[in-house]
């Protein structure tokens, strides 16, 4: 018997029935030879972990553009804050870890850069729109290892879709990962938001703080701990009535004092008009696309490889390429 085979037996044995049997996955797009040490989900998370996608996610905004300061989450550190939330709510219910942990990890790899004001962009930009978690699907479906995809399994590609959006994952992993997402973002945008001066502990309704707590690590674990006692046994993923009102009036609270603050936010249009004229740009010059975007370019369009590569852009190297179209070498920055 294999150390896979082995581990897959023990999850048969220790893991709740409701949970998602590696061994009973619906596989992959193309069939591999099954690895004699990892499970299809173990094996997951090392192609995303190794993926190029996965690496830029360090050097994306995730609220704050070119925040001061070392400390404020990048779309790296929010992948991993909500892999951990993920896990241990997975844990808490015997769900399956390694698929929530896949899932976590790869959920936010079309994130665009600039956040959410660059997703907006395209969006606009685009005729079908841009969703980030379709785009998410298209990176590990379509983008990576040049153009062949990393071939994840039904269960992973499902999560990451159904992350956000109308739809809804089967498995119960999945649909942990929807709100470990949401549990990550609120909390850790209010923490930078602190660090930023854009709001302070006083401003956060009493209300909202007799339910979930006062602090950071007080209202992540009200909000984890509150989901593996209301799901526990019942194979559906809940939240109590209170704190899942709680959290929609912190939502809330953040969109008014954070999202929507022209302090926290002032300088998003004018990272939304660069990536207007990149993408004009490349447009108009299909030619100067990279490589790899070319073969996009004939099978599906010109619109569809600029989308795809202003997409994946980092910050820096969206900075990088605006220069490099629009501003005179002697007059550029060193």
């Amino acid at each position: 018997m294999t150390v896979r085979e082995q581990r897959e037996n023990l999850e048969r044995k220790v893991l709740s029935p409701f949970a998602c049997l590696a061994m009973e996955s619906r596989g992959r797009r193309r069939p591999v030879t099954p690895c004699p040490v990892r499970t299809c989900f173990q094996r997951d998370i090392d192609r995303i972990v190794h993926s190029k996608a996965f690496r830029r996610l360090i050097h994306k905004t995730q609220v704050f553009l070119r925040p001061e300061g070392d400390h404020y989450r990048t779309r790296m550190t929010h992948t991993i804050e909500v892999m951990r939330i993920a896990r241990t709510m997975a844990r808490g219910l015997g769900l399956n870890e390694d698929l929530t942990e896949a899932a976590a990890y790869g959920h936010d790899l079309g994130h665009t850069p600039f956040g959410h004001a660059g997703e907006r962009v395209l969006n606009e930009i685009m005729p079908d729109g841009f969703r980030h978690n379709e785009q998410s699907l298209r990176v590990v479906d379509r983008l990576e290892k040049g153009g062949e995809g990393l071939n994840l399994t039904y269960e992973v590609r499902r999560a990451i879709l159904c992350h956000t959006g109308v739809d809804e994952a089967e498995t119960l992993e999945g649909q942990l990962l929807r709100l470990a997402d949401k549990i990550a973002y609120i909390n850790h945008d209010i923490d930078d938001a602190m660090r930023g001066g854009i709001i302070y502990p006083i401003d956060i309704p009493v209300e909202i703080s007799n339910v979930l707590g006062f602090t950071h690590s007080d209202r992540i674990d009200t909000l984890t701990t509150d989901i593996i006692t209301a799901s526990a046994g019942t194979g559906r993923i809940r939240q109590s009535d209170d704190c899942r009102q709680a959290m929609y009036r912190l939502r809330e609270f953040m969109f008014e004092a954070v999202y929507h603050n022209p302090v926290a936010k002032g300088e998003e249009g004018k990272a939304q008009d660069m990536l207007r004229r990149l993408f004009a740009y490349y447009s108009g010059e299909p030619d100067r696309l990279p490589p790899d975007f070319q073969e996009i370019r004939e099978r599906e369009g010109v619109n569809q490889a600029v989308c795809d590569y202003i997409a994946g852009m980092t910050d820096h190297y969206a900075l990088e390429k605006f220069s490099e179209a629009f501003i005179p070498t002697a007059w550029r920055v060193k």
